[in-house]
Parts: C-alpha cells; structure tokens; sequence
C-alpha cells in the first residue's frame, strides 16, 4: 500500500514519485508501458456514458493510457498547472496553443525573436483562419499594452529567445495581456520547466518541447501543454480529442524514463555551459556572449529576477570581420560539437544562423553560433572550440 505523502513533496522529488498514481494496487521503481487502442468497458452503461474529459476512465487510445496519463500528470505537477495535454511533436504543441483560442478576425502578439517554425505557422495556418499576427520587440515589457487591441486574444512569449536569447519581462507582459483581456502562452521548454515558474509569472499556457530536457537523449520527438484552469484545459483537450492528437505510450515511457534525471543533467549543462560563457568572454575574436547569466545578455536583470538558473543552450557573436563563411569553417572544424537541430540531450550541438533574413534590425555585423551544451567533459568541449577558434 502505497502510504500518502505527510509533507508536499518538491517538484524534482515529484517526477520519480508521482503524486497522482495512475494504477493503484500495482508498484513498480519505473512506469510500465499501456499499450492500446481499443480500452475494453464493463458494461453497456459505462460505454454510454464516456467522455474525453474524465480522467478517471480510459476510453480509447487516443484519449489516453496508464502510460500517457502519468506522464501528463507528472508534467502537470512540475510545472505546477491544473492538467496537461501531450502532442506528438514541441511544434504541435505550439499550433494547439493558438487554435482553440482564436477565430477569424482575431488578433495576436509574438515577439520578433520567437522560434522561426512559429513565424511559419503565423504566416501560413493562422493567416489562413484569418487570425492577424503582429510581431513585438521581446525586450519591450509593460510598453506591449501600446499594441493591445480589443480584439486580442492571445501574447505569446519565448524566454530566454531560443536563438538571441533576450529575456522577456514575463510579469509585465500577463499584466498588460490580461488588463486587455487576452490570455498569455509561453513556450518555456528552455527552462524544462524548472528555472521559470512560468504560472507564477503570470501565464495562462505554458508549452514545452519534451523533445529535448524531458526526454533528453535526442531519440524522440513530443510536445505538452500544461494549462493553468479547468477552463483552458478543457478547450486544449477537446481541440485534441476532436483531431486526433495523441503520443504513442512507448515514446512516452521514454519520457517517463529521462523525467527522473533530468534536474541533474540540467544542473550539468547548467555549470559547463556558464564556465564556457565566461570563458568566450576572453576570447579575441568574440564580440559579444548572449547567455542569460552574463551582463552583457538584454534582459539579464530580468532573467536575475524571474529565473532560477540557467540551462545548456546559449550563443555568442563573432567580431564584425567574421561573417557567415567564418562561422561555418569554425563549426565545421568542431569534432565534439555536431551539427543538428533541437538541444537538450546528451551531445553538443552547434549551428549559424542568418538573422539578417529573420530579424531586419539585427545590429550586429558578426555572425552569431549557437551552441548546446550537453554532457560532455567541460575541459573537451573548450579544446573542441578552440579547434573552431583557430579555423577562423
């Protein structure tokens, strides 16, 4: 018998003990894994009577097993929302966190420094519902209320920016969002969650990647929402339920399986990424380190304020006489960092990007390199860079 817990557990602690057990009368060290698609019920009265909402009873696969259900709910409590809603990719979970809140002629924000495949889905499905996107400087805090229309309906934020890393004025932002009566999204897979207690900041939606820190070991992809109400919730689950979104109960185990290590990998990333910060800060050809715990970095005082920590990603910029083709003999003269999209797992990654194309009012000459950090000897990863360094 599983005894109740005397004291509210802390939220690391939550993800190898689950505060809402999904099986009661089974015990396991790890999660098993439920697979189905058809969920069997007792009599003719419980299948009349089903619904997608009521968490106490499966009803198909869709609409969650075992294994799904306890990864929702750890989620849910890390992030300290009412419930969670989980998708079969970061970027789905992204989509499903405007649908259900908006409608043709209604209006929404994203800063200028959002994930670009947000911009895409601005640009392609959301103008296709004719639903208006306007962009917002990320740095520009309470002053968002100057572009507040009546109707707005949703502010999305992404802090620190995945790619230039400003941290926004989160606070500030839900308060003027929701003075104007709009709910507040933000995409908090930086922090996993952990670093931002992004609904005691002020959001309404928090969206993660549990691409990458959750499931950490770059061999799978999936999205959650985790929503602050009932309310939100609801309108999440049923858009969900309506198209089918669901996430397979093995990539899920896999998920399950990272949860429990992933404050101490974070914790890693954490130290080896802000001792190769500094040590950027030294080098001659870097004109500026934009990592959150580094003066330098917009928003750093914020980021003091609001956040926790600090995780692996981060980026610096090269001094004005080295451009695109500079970046790329330095990242391609790298033997420890690979080449790929997404962050968070075990390997370290780096990349370029043109953010001339992006971002029009980009004030730097320099092209900038992203790295992420993962779980590698600190002392290798700076010889690997100074492999980059001396290809410049």
């Amino acid at each position: 018998m599983t005894k109740p817990a005397s004291v509210r557990r802390r939220p690391a602690t939550n993800l190898i003990h689950p505060a809402r057990p999904v099986s009661p009368g089974f015990r396991s060290l790890m999660p098993g894994t439920e697979r189905a698609s058809t969920v069997l019920f007792e009599n003719t009265e419980k299948w009349k009577t089903r619904s997608g909402f009521d968490e106490s009873i499966y009803t198909y696969g869709t609409s969650g097993t075992p294994t799904t259900r306890d990864l929702q709910n750890r989620i849910a409590e890390w992030e300290g929302g009412f419930n969670s809603v989980l998708f079969p990719s970061g970027l789905a979970a992204v989509a499903y966190a405007f649908i259900p809140f908006v409608q043709p002629g209604d209006h929404v924000l994203i800063p200028s420094n959002v994930y670009e495949p947000v911009k895409t889905l601005a640009n392609g499905l959301l103008k296709q519902m004719n639903v208006i996107v306007e962009q917002y400087d990320p740095m520009i805090g309470a002053g968002i209320a100057a572009q507040m229309k009546p109707n707005t309906k949703l502010v999305w934020v992404e802090t620190p920016g995945s790619i230039t890393m400003e941290v926004s004025d989160l606070p500030a932002i839900a308060e003027a969002a929701h003075n104007g009566g709009a709910l507040v999204a933000i995409d908090n897979t930086y922090s996993a969650g952990w670093y931002l207690r992004a609904f005691e900041k002020g959001a309404d939606i928090s969206v993660h990647a549990l691409t990458k820190y959750p499931a950490g070991h770059s061999d799978l992809v999936m999205g959650s929402i985790t929503l602050r109400d009932e309310a939100t919730w609801r309108r999440v689950k049923d858009a969900a339920l309506q198209t089918g979104q669901c996430v397979a109960p093995d990539d899920a185990y896999l998920v399950l399986r990272g949860l429990p290590t992933m404050p101490m990998r974070i914790q890693h990333v954490e130290r080896v990424a802000t001792d190769i910060a500094h040590w950027l800060i030294a080098r001659k050809q870097v004109g500026k380190v934009l990592h959150p715990a580094l003066s330098q970095c917009p928003g750093h005082l914020i980021w003091k304020r609001d956040f926790t920590g600090a995780t692996g990603v981060f980026s610096f910029i090269l001094n004005d006489e080295f451009g695109a083709d500079a970046a790329a003999r330095f990242i391609d003269a790298l033997e420890l960092f690979q080449i790929g999209a997404s962050w968070g797992g075990v390997g370290s990654l780096a990349l370029t990007y043109d953010l001339a194309k992006s971002r029009p009012n980009w004030p730097h000459k320099g092209a900038l390199i992203r790295l992420n950090i993962g779980l590698e000897d600190l002392e290798d990863l700076k010889e690997d860079l100074l492999r980059g360094f001396a290809a410049l």
